[in-house]
């Protein structure tokens, strides 16, 4: 059995100040990067995601180019490939990180699994690699992209837990339906002072 931590999109552009950012954000960023200097040994693999969309596109209507966004399918424009926003926030710690997952390059991505890794493969593929089992999970936002992620590591046969202290979410009420959803769904939901190996 091994397990991951999955570290969801914790990015300039969702960090307060950011172009989407998330009240809560920076304390994410610390929380993580504290769990990761306290705790490291509790993963056999750290895996991060990051929006990466193309620039001078609308990433399949996922920007919203004309008119108003509509903050459910459609979104201002965030996390341009190269750019500051889609840069990991200052406060995260990344050497920990051995996995770096790009998700969204030209078409909307909310899950971890949308995207693809350094080496070109797939998360469902890295972790079916390695054994992973278990995934615990962190970041941004609670109720889109760390819903998503979380939802297919189930469907995919993972155990879940997710760190309630370390996510953020864009809304109050649509992060406590998103959580209930996934409680529902399997997944448990623990605080990072019980992560230990």
């Amino acid at each position: 059995m091994a397990r991951a931590l999955f570290i969801i999109d914790v990015q300039n552009d969702f960090i307060e100040g950011g172009a989407l950012g998330v009240e809560g954000g920076t304390a994410v960023a610390n929380g993580i990067s504290k769990l990761l200097s306290e705790h490291r040994e509790a993963y056999d693999y750290v895996i991060a995601s990051r929006d990466w969309h193309d620039p001078e596109s609308s990433n399949g209507g996922h920007f919203a180019l004309e008119g108003e966004p509509d903050y459910r399918s459609s979104w201002p424009v965030h996390c341009v490939a190269g750019t500051w926003g889609a840069e990991y926030h200052d406060e995260l710690t990344t050497n920990a990180i051995d996995h770096h997952v790009r998700k969204g390059q030209g078409e909307p991505a909310y899950s971890i699994y949308e995207g693809t890794t350094e080496e070109g493969g797939t998360v469902h593929e890295l972790l079916d690699a390695n054994g992973v089992t278990d995934v615990d999970i962190a970041g941004l936002a609670t109720d889109h992209c760390v819903r998503a992620s979380a939802l297919d590591a189930i469907e995919h046969g993972r155990h879940v837990r997710i760190i309630t202290d370390l996510i953020a979410g864009v809304s109050p009420e649509t992060s406590r339906a998103a959580i209930a959803e996934l409680a529902h769904a399997g997944a448990d939901l623990v605080t990072s002072d019980l992560v230990e190996r």
